[in-house]
């Protein structure tokens, strides 16, 4: 029996193995997806602010955010993936934005208290081990009055496009993964219910949580790059031989068919905008 700190470590090692090196190489395909998620996060940074970007993955949103903080400002990304911070480092670096970056776990990173101004995330807190404590840590991280603003994905039956290819490749892919929607990932914080005692309890107040569905979009040569590096099919193809990948990419090609629109693919994104204070 494996226990909160052990799946914690698995999921770590997960980001820091396939996961995290697959998701820096399909680095441009995922920024150009969730753009408008980007922009709706960064919209309240002014000049100056402190900004806290929790799961900042490869750095577009706390790249957003501390264009608009300026120089005077202090935007961090924190996250618990090398490859990725590696790559915000460089894209930073390379953008000449005074962004930084923490290699760390934000549910139990020591942050300077009182510290930021704002604390966002798009998409980078439903993996969270203990959901109450991780959120007081950002809560102590936050200074009175600072503003929580999260963009998460609702359930799986508000994005069939999210779990297209593990129900197409499943009767090929029989180690595949089955997703536990209550556990840490993607659909963790899909109850609005939950969500709102994990805040309360955590020391934020005035929960706000509203639906937001968005239309997300990649030019349709990217599908395969999408379906073959990300998601439970992404983490378990490379291991398969060759004529059963070459199999499922045919599966996944037919299953993402109703998506596809000349030479763009589309989905709506179910999600919740939340926002609460410290």
């Amino acid at each position: 029996m494996t226990g909160g700190h052990e799946d914690a470590r698995a999921s770590r090692a997960l980001w820091n193995g396939v996961v995290g090196r697959n998701w820096v190489a399909a680095q441009d395909v995922l920024e150009g997806l969730f753009k408008p998620f980007e922009e709706l996060l960064a919209e309240p940074v002014g000049p100056g602010a402190r900004v806290l970007d929790v799961g900042c993955g490869t750095g577009a949103t706390t790249v957003a955010a501390a264009r608009r903080a300026g120089a005077e400002g202090g935007c961090v990304g924190v996250d618990v993936a090398e490859p990725m911070i590696e790559a915000a480092r460089a894209r930073a670096g390379r953008e000449g934005v005074p962004a930084r970056f923490v290699l760390a776990d934000a549910a139990t990173h020591p942050f300077a208290p009182g510290g930021f101004d704002l604390v966002v995330s798009r998409f980078g807190v439903m993996f969270f081990d203990d959901f109450t404590g991780a959120f007081a840590n950002l809560r102590r991280a936050a200074r009175p009055g600072a503003e929580l603003r999260l963009v998460v994905w609702r359930g799986p039956e508000d994005n069939p496009f999210m779990t297209t290819a593990e129900r197409a490749a499943g009767p090929l892919l029989p180690g595949l993964p089955v997703r536990n929607v209550d556990a840490p990932g993607q659909f963790a914080l899909a109850r609005a219910d939950r969500v709102r005692g994990i805040l309360a309890g955590s020391g934020w107040t005035g929960a706000a949580i509203e639906p937001l569905d968005v239309t997300c979009a990649m030019p349709a040569r990217d599908l395969e790059r999408y379906f073959t590096l990300l998601g439970p099919v992404g983490r378990v193809l490379r291991e398969v031989d060759e004529p059963t990948r070459i199999r499922v990419t045919e599966v996944l090609h037919t299953a993402f068919a109703p998506y596809v629109r000349g030479d763009q693919v589309a989905f709506t994104a179910g999600c919740w905008l939340i926002r609460a204070s410290a």
